[in-house]
């Protein structure tokens, strides 16, 4: 099998997986919103140390103990990824899918606007027409659900700054999720621990099928995100940002066939909208994308006939 092709398979294995995701968290139930998010935080430390001790990855942990500002960024990466984590495990189990869908369609666009708020990046017209087309779409969705879609909002911007956070981190995939998860567990476990005190706890009163679910979260967390980097590895950019779309396409049509959620015609109207705006942001992506590979293209070596051509003629398509 190809790099490429071998890029593609992991790639839609990874956003197949979140995409999914809606139908794993509802099979946890009784458990409620705060004892899943705390299982999937200390069972995902677990899977991920033992990951990383097979390939002996551990040097890195040396290198982050010694920079306090590192540190500090990965326990702001951990605190948004919580948030984001225990915001979409519940409104899953609420039935919210479709809007928890909306959260990652207009999550570039989020990004987007964080970049010029934080990063202070330029945008070129398309950016701004796209991000302007979703902040309409909001507008419409507010009307649709008669209130602000504030899980939708909630997701985008808390995974919106993770990414953010992860930028300024650079680490790999796997040794984030450990450095990240190490900071969730012990609030995590004494948060369990409470909860067993008081009787309230699901995971020793339903059986060991129920446990072995909240015990797999560590697994389902760990996964795609494997999956994921293996692709990185082998696609473009460009292609990954494409794939991306994957994940909250299979939540919406799960939200829709599979849980029977309702849309108003306003609902469809937003979600248009913001499916036009991610089209623009799409299209602009890979139209610029190439035109960077085309300046970086190497000229072709002159040949004696061409040293009397017309220049024009000898230039290569696609140059000015």
């Amino acid at each position: 099998m190809g790099e490429n092709r071998a890029g593609l398979v992991y790639g839609f294995a990874a956003y197949g997986l979140w995409g999914l995701f809606p139908l794993y968290w509802p099979l946890l139930e009784p458990a409620g919103a705060g004892e899943i998010l705390a299982h999937r935080m200390v069972w995902s430390l677990v899977v991920v140390a033992v990951i990383l001790l097979a390939l002996r990855r551990w040097a890195w942990i040396a290198d982050v103990v010694r920079e306090p500002r590192r540190l500090a960024l990965l326990a702001l990466a951990a605190t948004v990824v919580s948030v984001n984590w225990g915001m979409y495990i519940w409104a899953v189990n609420a039935g919210h899918v479709v809007e928890t869908s909306l959260g990652y369609f207009i999550n570039p666009l989020v990004t987007i606007a964080l970049a010029v708020l934080v990063l202070h990046e330029r945008l070129r017209r398309v950016q701004w027409a796209a991000v302007g087309i979703g902040a309409v779409a909001v507008a419409v969705l507010a009307v649709g659900y008669g209130r602000l879609p504030w899980i939708a909002l909630t997701l985008a911007l808390s995974f919106g700054t993770y990414g953010l956070v992860k930028k300024k981190v650079a680490m790999g995939g796997l040794e984030s999720l450990a450095a990240e998860t190490s900071v969730q567990f012990l609030p995590a476990l004494a948060f369990l621990l409470v909860l067993g005190s008081r009787g309230d706890s699901t995971f020793t009163h339903h059986g060991p099928g129920h446990a072995g679910l909240l015990a797999l979260s560590g697994l389902v967390t760990a996964v795609p995100l494997v999956c994921f980097g293996m692709s990185a590895n082998r696609l473009p950019l460009s292609t990954l940002g494409l794939l991306q779309y994957l994940a909250p396409v299979f939540q919406f049509l799960i939200g829709i066939l599979h849980f029977h959620e309702t849309m108003s015609t306003e609902q469809w109207i937003g979600f248009l909208l913001v499916w036009s705006a991610l089209v623009l942001l799409t299209a602009d992506a890979v139209r610029n994308a190439r035109r960077t590979r085309a300046a970086a293209a190497p000229l072709p070596a002159a040949t004696p006939a061409a040293d009397t051509a017309d220049p024009a003629a000898a230039a290569p398509a696609g140059t000015p």
